[in-house]
Order: structure tokens, then C-alpha cells, then sequence
């Protein structure tokens, strides 16, 4: 019998907590059971970046040295060793000849523990304000309404490539005081595309505005060789650059990010963080992706995810209702636009086709994309994680048999082997 109480949570909870839609995926939809073809979270799906045998294990050569008998010990509460060797990698030399130093650095659950402690810093609930550029990744505004941030929003120049809009970021911050913090997502998601460094330079010289520029680099290693601007907080103290081990190194599972900023900034981040944020197991095999040897696995990966990208961006455009990719290609997706027919009968880009094709292919092929046509400047979008070579073989067979049978407006038959099973065992049965 429950007990009387005169508690009431709407009444109690925060209003702007009550009110929070959770940060959702094509997973929460399509629930993977093992058999199917994954190309919406963008992970890595050649694997971790680390030198395993046949069987999926480390390589004795490689092995994280994680102390098993100290797991009764809270973990290094300052993480020095990983920041310099995170601070090695980034160390280029390609923007600046001054060095990253551990003090530049924050490590946290992913990049999403970095957006909101930069949230949490920087802006007062219900008074300060962040700025966005749709579309771009979804935990900003979540991070903004779980602590009751308001947010301005300039977006991208959908008819240039997705690229920032400096001159209208100023005017905005120029406009409102309260503005504390611009996110820059570059790579962009779902756009994919490499923000201009000249672009953010103008958002840091701006000559009256007291605030700092973030930008996210989930997808630099994606990206040419030299573009990532870690080391440039070096030259900009209201700079920060989040990065993450989930993309490239393909550790989304071990959930560490980085941000690199100015040590006054990385203090105050050091500073509120909780005590023993990375675990000793996520540190330990952090370290082991950052050697030299599984950094060369890293790239050897890296290199066939863009293979398979390059094939992508010729197969693509010889589907039939396949219109033009949109935002750039710096990323381990890409976004494409999907036409209500055949661009040859003057197909347009149809967010009613498009959501059918992210369904029939999830759910009638087993290959689960994401539909971004809801998004600005996305209209009839699908963003498409690049996959393994077979991977990408069986997206592109089904989706031509997908956007055939939409078009042609004849009943899309099943080729998951859990439906073929059924119908075979409905068959006998009968």
C-alpha cells in the first residue's frame, strides 16, 4: 500500500527540468539485435584503434596496464599522463609554435561532460544566454535546457556549403551582453563540413563582446591533416576546443573527451569537475590508444573509413531518388538528400520520402541510418555513417531497392533474416 505523502514532483522539480525531452537516437526506435547494419551514431566501424589479434584481443604488446588489484582505489584525480600525451598528439605546430601543456587540458565523460561544465561555468541559469549555428549537434541545447540557459540562434549559410556566419554571430553578440558562449561544431554534424579558421578568427577578435568560443572537433581526424585548432588556445585566451576519443579512435564505449583551452579556463573546468571523473580502466586504455603503435591503427582505420567515403560519393549519385549531398565531406558521414522520384522526372527533396526510406531500411532491411530532415537548411536529409566495405555494399544495394519500390509505390519486402525465418516457419506451419 503506498504510503500518504504530500509530495507532489511537478510542484517540486525544477520547471525547466520537467519540461526536458531526453536526447534521443535512431536507436531509441530500432533497437539493435545483433544482425543489424549500424550508420547512424557515426562510431568507428572498422573498431578501436588498437592493435588486436584475430580473436579481439589486445595484443600483449598493446595491453592497457590497468591495475586490477588497485580497483579498490579511486582512480588519478589529475590524469597528467594522458593529458600529455592528448597535448603530443595536438602538439603540430601547423597554427602556432607555442605547445600545449597539461595545464591546458580538461579530460571528461566524453565531449558532453566538457559542454555542459562550459554551461555550468559560464552562465547564470535564467539570465546568461549561448549562442548556436543550426544545424548542428543536438547536447548543446539540451545542456542549455537542463540548466536553464536560453538560446540565440545564427545559422549556417545553407547556400554556402553550411559554412558560419561571422558578420551575423557579431552582430548578435554585439546586440546582447549576455551571450556568453558560442558553440562551433566543425567538423559540423550533421553538415560534415570544416568550419574556415579565418571564419572563427573574426568571432574572437570581436572588439566588445566578453565571451568564449567553443568549438567542436568530435570529427577532426576525419578531416585534412593540420586542421585541427587545439593548439591555437595557446594564442586565444577565449578560446576552447573540444575533442573526443569516440570517432577516430573508435572508443565511443570507454566515453572520454577533451577540452583544450587557456589554464585559467582549464582550471575553473579542473576545478568544478567531480573529484575522480575517468575511471582507471577508461584512463588506462586511453593511454594505450595514444602509443605510437595503436595511433598507426587508428590511422590505418581511419584511412578505410575515408576509402569508403570516397566510394560513397560516386556510388550515391547512381541511385535513382538520390539528390545531392549537402554541407561538406570532412566527416565519417555524409549528409545526402533523398528526392520524392528520380531526379531525371524532377524529383525534389521530400522529407515524406526520405523518412519513408529511414524506415523501410530499418526496419525492413536492417540498416539503420538517421533522418535529419527536420533539421535547417535539411530538408529530405539523411546523414549516413560511412560504414565497413560490406557495410556500405548493403546500404547501397537496399537503399536502390528502397527508393525503387517507394517510388514505384509497391510494398517493400522484408530482407532481415529474423522476418525471413518467421515466414518460413508461418509457411510450414500453414
Amino acid at each position: 500500500m503506498a504510503r500518504k505523502s504530500p509530495f507532489d514532483l511537478s510542484k517540486c522539480a525544477r520547471p525547466n527540468i520537467l519540461k526536458l525531452q531526453p536526447y534521443r537516437c535512431a536507436r531509441d526506435d530500432y533497437k539493435d539485435d545483433g544482425t543489424n547494419v549500424l550508420l547512424d551514431a557515426n562510431e568507428n566501424a572498422y573498431g578501436p584503434g588498437l592493435a588486436l589479434n584475430e580473436r579481439g584481443k589486445l595484443e600483449e604488446s598493446s595491453q592497457p596496464e590497468v591495475d586490477f588489484l588497485g580497483l579498490n582505489r579511486y582512480p588519478d584525480p589529475h590524469q597528467i599522463e594522458l593529458k600529455e600525451l592528448l597535448c603530443r598528439l595536438r602538439n603540430t605546430r601547423v597554427h602556432t609554435q607555442k605547445e600545449l601543456r597539461p595545464e591546458n587540458v580538461f579530460v571528461g565523460v566524453g565531449s558532453d561532460e566538457a559542454i555542459d561544465a562550459l554551461l555550468r561555468c559560464f552562465c547564470a541559469p535564467g539570465r546568461d544566454k549561448i549562442l548556436t549555428c543550426p544545424p548542428t549537434y543536438g547536447m548543446y541545447g539540451v545542456s542549455a535546457d537542463v540548466n536553464d540557459v536560453e538560446i540565440v540562434k545564427v545559422p549556417l549559410d545553407v547556400e554556402n556549403g553550411f559554412q558560419l556566419q561571422p558578420d551575423k554571430i557579431n552582430e548578435a553578440l554585439a546586440a546582447d551582453e549576455r551571450i556568453k558562449l558560442v558553440y562551433i561544431c566543425s567538423p559540423g554534424n550533421p553538415t560534415a563540413n570544416l568550419i574556415r579558421k579565418d571564419d572563427i578568427q573574426k568571432v574572437l577578435e570581436h572588439p566588445t563582446w566578453n565571451g568564449v568560443v567553443v568549438v567542436d572537433e568530435a570529427y577532426i581526424d576525419f578531416a585534412p591533416e593540420g586542421s585541427s585548432l587545439a593548439e591555437w588556445v595557446t594564442e586565444w585566451p577565449n578560446l576552447v576546443v573540444m575533442q573526443t576519443l569516440s570517432k577516430a579512435f573508435g572508443l565511443a564505449g570507454i566515453r572520454l573527451g577533451a577540452a583544450f583551452s587557456s589554464p585559467e579556463i582549464a582550471s575553473l573546468l579542473n576545478n568544478m569537475k567531480a573529484p575522480y571523473n575517468i575511471s582507471s580502466p577508461t584512463s588506462a586504455l586511453a593511454k594505450a590508444a595514444l602509443s605510437p603503435k595503436n595511433l598507426a591503427v587508428m590511422r590505418q582505420k581511419r584511412d578505410k573509413i575515408i576509402a569508403q567515403r570516397e566510394r560513397m560519393l560516386r556510388e550515391l549519385p547512381n541511385i535513382p531518388g538520390v539528390g545531392r549531398f549537402l554541407g561538406g565531406q570532412d566527416a565519417n558521414f555524409l549528409l545526402v538528400e533523398i528526392l520524392d522520384k528520380p531526379a531525371s522526372e524532377g524529383g525534389k527533396p521530400s522529407n515524406v520520402t526520405a523518412l519513408a526510406t529511414y524506415e523501410a531500411l530499418a526496419e525492413k532491411k536492417g540498416v539503420v541510418v538517421r533522418f535529419r530532415g527536420k533539421e535547417y537548411g535539411c530538408e529530405g536529409c539523411l546523414r549516413v555513417t560511412v560504414g565497413t566495405e560490406d557495410e556500405v555494399t548493403k546500404f547501397l544495394e537496399e537503399l536502390r531497392v528502397v527508393l525503387q519500390s517507394l517510388h514505384a509505390g509497391i510494398k517493400i519486402e522484408s530482407s532481415k533474416v529474423e522476418d525471413k525465418k518467421e515466414k518460413e516457419a508461418s509457411a510450414v506451419v500453414a
